[in-house]
């Protein structure tokens, strides 16, 4: 055998043997990753939900009264203003208080007269007493006098602030801040001390809801529940080709009030942005009501077409769904699909 024969069978030798070797430090292969255009559907738990009417309404008004009695001699706010804690809404006068401060004023100018000719009484008194004149008993007389006197400037002094006062009082201020709702009076009305003059709904609006009895016991505070669309929205449902309407807002539930009148459960939802809305307008609601086997598709694997829904199958088949609501997963699908079917995306 030619030495170049036997060097070509030793190197195919090696070769052979080194094979083994070299295919078990060869790392393995990565995983596929998922194949997200396809999509197997199976039964899973759909959370029901029941669409009841919800009332805008404010947690506190309050109510801006009149502290003293007398004719509304200005209204600075009429309904919808808003407003804040102390400002001036209205000034109520009465024109007694103002006669009643002069009729002060006068006996004030009188007392302070005795007090002057007290004063002048004692100072004669202490010179003649220094004389020898008089009895130390009339200038304590004299002393007693000026006291007295100065006595009855000061209850005047004290009377005149508390007619003052109540003229300040006139003043009727606001509560709190928010949005006037009411205001009962017109300017030239008579009104009595504590008589409302406005009414006012703080800043902090909130959802109450009136649900059926039969439904109290799967609502409770801390729920997630959806605020629907208003009526000059869109109704849910596909727009364009495979595009669904989102649900306007989400809420919480606040507080249930442990309670059944005529049938009913009262439950106040917590929901961002309800200033914009008006006190007493009703919102649609979504609360749950208890979960439900059903198939959920998500949306990017239906299409529409001549007004129906489909969606198409692995093997290359289309079907036609009727769709349900929006579920966070996706489209709840009532009719067209079973367990373990594949759709794939359009």
């Amino acid at each position: 055998m030619m030495p170049e024969a036997r060097t070509k069978i030793a190197a195919a030798v090696l070769l052979l043997l080194a094979g083994p070797a070299l295919a078990e430090d060869k790392p393995a292969p990565a995983a596929p990753p998922p194949d997200t255009a396809q999509f197997t559907v199976h039964t899973t738990p759909i959370e029901d939900s029941k669409a009841v009417f919800a009332t805008v309404e404010t947690i506190r008004r309050t109510m801006a009264r009149a502290r003293i009695g007398g004719t509304v001699g200005a209204l600075n706010v009429t309904e919808g203003d808003r407003v804040t804690a102390g400002q001036q809404i209205a000034l109520v006068g009465d024109p007694k208080l103002v006669l009643q401060l002069e009729a002060n004023d006068q006996r004030m100018r009188s007392q302070q007269a005795q007090r002057d000719q007290a004063q002048s009484d004692l100072e004669r008194a202490q010179q003649l007493f220094r004389a020898g004149s008089i009895a130390k008993s009339t200038l304590e007389q004299a002393q007693t006098a000026l006291q007295v006197a100065e006595r009855a400037v000061a209850a005047l002094k004290a009377e005149r602030a508390v007619t003052g006062q109540q003229m300040a009082e006139g003043a009727v201020l606001a509560p709190a801040s928010g949005r006037v709702l009411q205001v009962p009076v017109s300017v030239g009305s008579v009104i009595m001390p504590g008589e409302t003059v406005a009414v006012i709904a703080t800043e902090h609006y909130i959802l109450r809801a009136s649900l059926p009895e039969r439904h109290a016991r799967f609502i409770k505070a801390g729920d997630t529940v959806t605020v629907g669309e208003n009526e000059d929205e869109e109704p849910l449902g596909l727009q364009g080709k495979a595009l669904f309407h989102q649900p306007a807002r989400p809420g919480t539930v606040r507080k249930v009030y442990p309670e059944i009148d005529n049938g009913r459960v009262m439950a106040d939802i917590e929901v961002s942005g309800l200033n914009d809305y008006f006190v007493g307008e009703r919102v649609r609601v979504l609360v749950s009501t208890g979960k439900r086997p059903g198939f959920v598709v998500p949306v990017k694997y239906l299409y529409r077409r001549f007004g129906l829904c489909f969606v198409k199958l692995k093997d290359g088949g289309e079907v036609l769904v009727q769709p349900g609501r929006q579920v966070p997963d996706g489209i709840e699908i009532l009719a067209g699909l079973r367990d373990g079917d594949v759709v794939v995306a359009p």
